[in-house]
């Protein structure tokens, strides 16, 4: 046991919940376990066999806490345990924390702001200003490569040049995931939170798309610190065709191995208000608050020993 962890999470807590009755933004709560899974192709929830029949624990808050902002809560925030069927290792627990909160009327960029006003609250040590990039500049500036262009022998010549070599074929989003990750995160500065922005199209999943400078780009966010990703966010899309047209692709790319969410989909048939929204990894923060790089130094209990 590390008892400063726990005091340092009590305290982050703490201030997390301040910050948003500051800005009279309403604490919720959600089940953990619902009768539909996390449909993402990239995401995999994990199952639970009850009496009442097969439920999937939450990946994220996100659809129960969209049917209160559609049934009327205003802005909502919840801080929550979450499961993802991932790798255990230094930056990753199946079970963790996640804060997610939603707020009505804000544009991705008014939220950028308020995700950078609270990380510095939290982080402390945290002088410098951000660096906001968007997805184009940071691979201009790592790679001198547009990745909205770059087609697939484009992007595989940068990678192996840069020493990747991958034996079989890959899409141009893999590629551009592959290249973000081992060329461009670990340029990320180590000394101020960087905020990415306008990602592929490809890559927009419940967030709205808009063209900018001739190509569709996703208005969502990631935000760094150094190459440790902390949160991300979205403009929420809002049309409730657009929601079940992308939940229902999902679901046919896995398989139909996870049932759709109708009553999430139902309620935004309700009337989604136009809202921003945004996850961030508590864990992963409170790391960077104690300027530790293992997940089992700020977990009371990882998931060997749970």
């Amino acid at each position: 046991m590390n008892l400063t962890a726990l005091q340092q999470r009590a305290s982050l807590n703490q201030q997390v919940r301040v910050f948003f009755a500051e800005r009279a933004v309403l604490e919720v709560e959600t089940p953990a376990l619902s009768q539909a899974g996390n449909t993402d192709p990239f995401i995999d929830s994990f199952s639970v066999n009850t009496p009442q029949g097969l439920r999937y624990l939450h990946t994220s808050p996100e659809y129960p806490m969209k049917r209160l902002l559609a049934a009327g809560s205003g802005d909502i925030y919840q801080l929550c345990k979450v499961w993802r069927r991932d790798e255990s290792g230094t930056r990753h627990n199946p079970e963790f924390t996640m804060l997610e909160w939603y707020r009505l009327g804000f544009s991705w960029q008014q939220l950028m702001q308020e995700v950078a006003d609270l990380l510095h609250l939290l982080i402390p040590h945290l002088q410098q200003l951000p660096h906001f990039r968007s997805y184009r500049e940071v691979f201009l500036e790592t790679l001198q490569i547009d990745p909205h262009v770059a087609d697939v022998a484009e992007l595989s010549v940068v990678a192996r040049e840069r020493g990747i070599v991958i034996n079989g074929e890959m899409s141009v989003q893999a590629w551009r995931d592959l290249l973000l990750t081992h060329c461009v995160e670990p340029q990320l500065p180590t000394d101020r939170l960087t905020f990415i922005y306008h990602y592929p199209a490809s890559q927009s999943a419940l967030a709205t798309v808009q063209m900018h400078q001739g190509q569709a780009v996703a208005e969502r966010f990631e935000v760094y610190l150094g190459a440790l990703e902390l949160g991300n966010g979205y403009q929420e899309q809002t049309d409730a065709a657009r929601n079940r047209l992308l939940l229902t692709q999902d679901a046919q790319t896995r398989g139909n191995d996870i049932p759709v969410d109708e009553r999430f989909l139902a309620a935004l048939e309700q009337g989604l208000p136009e809202c921003a929204g945004v996850a961030v990894g508590i864990d992963r923060i409170l790391m960077c608050r104690m300027q530790v790089n293992d997940l089992k130094q700020v977990i009371a209990f990882p998931w060997e020993v749970a």
